[in-house]
């Protein structure tokens, strides 16, 4: 009769609880043989029950209690009197005694997996006293393993790497799988290894659990990721085991066992003639079924007519070669190049290299295209030099530029503006011929660098540049002068040919074999008995003394003339003055004061004293002179208050005139003369004074005349007096004509009869009579006061 694996299991479940209760029934036996156990004051009797161990079954999975064993003692005689007690580890919850019989019973399910044993203490007391009829026994209920668990693989799914085209056997990975069952009883932890899924490539070792490979030469580029199931089966493998898997993810790790290849025997790019140097031309790449370091590649130009106008570098990236310009590419000179190009590998693999040459070949034809190009100058930079005492129009210099297209486009030049601002410079645009616009300086700007256009005249848009530098040769056009400001002082008490003053000069010219500059003095000051001057002959002179006892009182400051010469070819010269001041000084030949004013000037007063008492008397200067301005601005007012109405002589500025109510006042027709007309002169716009500086004497000349030439004598003073008003308020008079119903208000038969009669009561009689009091009174004789 065949047994399934479930029903042997229960077979040996059933079997191993027959052999515990044989075990336990002997037991119980043994101890109720024994004699029983007495305890007196004096006597001490041998122990009648000991215990070691009870076995138990894990994972019962019946409904009633478990029937672990049973304690009893020879003193119990079945009346009941004694009873029993069980303590320690799971007493009362997990294992339970019957007091009056002893029979211990497990009312749970125990996993031995959880705890394989338990220590308890056993006690039997005498039911009326309490007392301790046997000593305390300890004793282990073991849990007995059943094969409960199946294998687990703790560390899985695993993850594994082999090189590609490994031989077989060639170790990949160990896997281990562990079973929770107690490995000291039966078969129920000793586990074995099978692959279930992986096959034929790999294989499993069954004890060890160690992963190989089971196929030859297995290509990563073909298939590069295997996943493998393995099964791990306690029992050692028999019928009835428990069983785990896991996964096992095997990848193929390449080699270097595939050559680059190009896909094609020959590349053609097209290529502007316009493309900088530098510039990317094209990008090729071999293709290589390798990764990383393996398909790691080096590009060269083996051969071709390209090989110093191109060159080839390796992206790192993306493994291509890249094709780059190293030389201007003109296409009237050459219009393609051929390339021969090797890619080979960087890092072969011995063991592969009958799977053939790791290197490959390919072509590369590159076409270069025809670009309208802007104009060329025969030169990068032309230099040039000119006098700067060049005349405008001089020729200073050629350039030429031409269209390198096939096309021969003619060129037109001109000067790029922005880099000759000044306009110093012309060019002709035709034939590229420069001359000088302007008188140049040296001394302003000894180089002048322009820019040169230079433009198609079929394509306007396609401009060429050129650049020159015009040097500006010096002439001596600049005489010589002081090197500085000197501030030279003598003291008084300086001795004859003592040096006061040491000076150089400077010239702005620029000579090639440099300054000689020779010192004199004027020949109006050669003989003065004051300084003399002594040339050094190394472009300085000095100035000394010749005599002694210089005063300030007397003169305190000298000026020295000195005449200096340069060596150019024709030589310029200048005359310089030094200025020398008499100081007063120390024992040392310090200055310390040098004006003259200081011996005026109270002792014992400091520089700063000096200068707050000049500042004061300066101020009030100020003052009064603005006191004394406004003053006589006040005594001379161009405007008349609205009381005085002088209209017969005096227009207001602000006075736009009233029209015909003017004549209201006065008539003007009676002072006019229509066969007199006289220009009006041109007056001088000043203040308004005017001073009457003589009265003219007429006697016999008839009145029209008197006062016609009256008037004519007051204008002509009144031209050349700086007192008068501006032209445009004086009227002029005009003879009011004869027969006047009014008599004459004139005096000047008065003047010429010497009369004393005074007119100053006329400034009573009000504005239109100031005039003649002004005039007659003995006032002054100025008009304004």
């Amino acid at each position: 009769m065949k047994l399934g694996k479930v029903e042997f299991c229960h077979f040996l479940q059933i079997l191993a609880l027959f052999l515990c209760f044989s075990g336990m029934n002997q037991a119980e036996l043994s101890r109720s043989r024994s004699k029983p156990y007495f305890q007196s004051v004096r006597t001490r009797t041998k122990r009648s029950w000991v215990w070691n161990q009870f076995f138990v079954l894990e994972e019962y999975m019946g409904t009633d209690p478990l029937y672990v064993g049973k304690l009893h003692s020879d003193v119990d005689k079945g009346d009941g009197s004694i009873k029993y007690i069980l303590s320690g580890e799971g007493a009362s919850s997990i294992f339970i005694i019957d007091e009056n019989t002893g029979d211990i019973h497990a009312t749970k399910r125990l996993d031995r997996e959880e705890q394989a044993y338990y220590t308890l203490r056993a006690q039997a007391l005498d039911r009326l006293t309490n007392k301790p009829v046997e000593p305390e026994s300890e004793f282990v209920i073991k849990i007995q393993d059943i094969n409960d668990n199946e294998p687990k693989f703790l560390d899985g799914p695993y993850t594994a790497g082999v090189p590609e085209m490994s031989p077989v056997g060639t170790s990949v990975v160990q896997v281990t799988a562990t079973d929770a069952d107690d490995p000291t009883y039966g078969n129920s932890a000793r586990v074995v290894y099978s692959i279930l899924q992986g096959q034929p490539y790999f294989s499993v070792e069954p004890k060890t659990g160690v992963i190989k490979t089971a196929l030859p030469n297995m290509d990563r580029e073909a298939k590069d990721q295997y996943l493998l199931v393995i099964q791990a089966k306690d029992m050692v493998g028999q019928n009835g085991g428990l069983s785990g898997t896991t996964s096992v993810t095997v990848t193929l790790t390449d080699v270097n066992d595939n050559p680059p290849r190009f896909p094609r025997r020959s590349y053609q790019y097209n290529v502007p003639e316009s493309l900088p140097v530098a510039s990317v031309v094209a990008r090729i790449k071999a293709a290589d079924a390798d990764v990383g370091p393996n398909a790691e590649m080096e590009y060269k130009i083996v051969d071709g007519d390209g090989l110093g106008v191109f060159k080839i570098s390796v992206d790192k990236d993306t493994q291509e070669g890249i094709i780059t310009i190293q030389k201007e590419l003109d296409f009237e000179a050459k219009t393609s190049y051929t390339l021969r190009i090797e890619a080979a590998n960087m890092h072969v693999d011995p063991r592969f290299l009958s799977l053939g040459p790791f290197s490959d070949m390919t072509t590369v034809k590159i076409i270069v295209e025809d670009v309208d190009e802007p104009p060329v100058f025969t030169s990068r930079l032309y230099s040039m030099v000119v006098s700067e005492a060049a005349k405008v129009g001089t020729i200073i210099g050629t350039v030429a530029a031409h269209d390198p297209d096939a096309s021969n486009s003619p060129v037109r030049y001109s000067i790029d503006r922005n880099t000759d601002l000044e306009r110093y410079f012309n060019i002709d645009a035709n034939s590229g011929v420069i001359t000088t616009a302007k008188s140049l300086d040296r001394e302003t700007n000894a180089v002048h660098n322009i820019t040169v256009l230079a433009m198609e005249s079929q394509n306007p848009a396609q401009i060429g540049r050129g650049y020159v530098a015009i040097t500006i040769l010096d002439i001596n056009d600049n005489a010589p002068e002081f090197a500085m400001e000197y501030e030279t002082t003598v003291c008084e008490n300086a001795q004859p040919g003592q040096v006061i003053q040491k000076i150089s000069a400077i010239d702005k010219d620029d000579p090639p074999n440099g300054h000689q500059f020779y010192f004199s003095l004027t020949a109006e000051a050669a003989n003065n008995h004051n300084f003399t001057l002594q040339d050094n002959k190394d472009n300085t002179a000095t100035v000394l003394t010749r005599r002694n006892g210089f005063r300030r009182q007397e003169q305190s400051v000298f000026y020295l003339p000195i005449f200096i010469v340069d060596s150019g070819s024709p030589s310029l010269s200048s005359t310089n003055t030094l200025t020398i001041r008499v100081c007063d000084c120390d024992a040392d030949g310090i200055a310390q004061t040098c004006n003259a004013e200081a011996y005026i000037l109270p002792a014992g007063l400091s520089t700063g004293a000096l200068i707050a008492i000049l500042a004061c008397v300066l101020t009030l200067l100020v003052l009064v002179l603005l006191i004394v301005t406004m003053r006589r601005r006040k005594k001379e007012p161009l405007i008349f208050d609205e009381e005085r109405d002088i209209r017969e002589n005096i227009v207001r500025y602000d006075d736009e005139g009233g029209g015909e109510e003017d004549t209201e006042a006065f008539d003007m027709a009676a002072l006019r003369n229509l066969n007199i007309i006289r220009d009006t002169k041109t007056r001088r716009d000043v203040t308004p004074e005017i001073q009457f500086l003589s009265r003219p004497t007429f006697k016999s000349i008839p009145d029209n005349v008197i006062f016609r030439e009256f008037i004519w004598e007051r204008l002509k003073e009144a031209d050349v007096d700086p007192c008068a008003p501006p032209y445009d308020s004086l009227q002029t008079y005009a003879f009011e004509g004869n027969g006047s119903v009014a008599e004459s208000l004139s005096s000047l038969d008065s003047i010429s009869s010497n009369s004393d009669q005074n007119y100053d009561y006329l400034s009573d009689w009000g504005p239109r009579f100031k005039r003649l009091a002004d005039m007659y009174g003995t006032g002054p004789d100025c008009l304004y006061s």
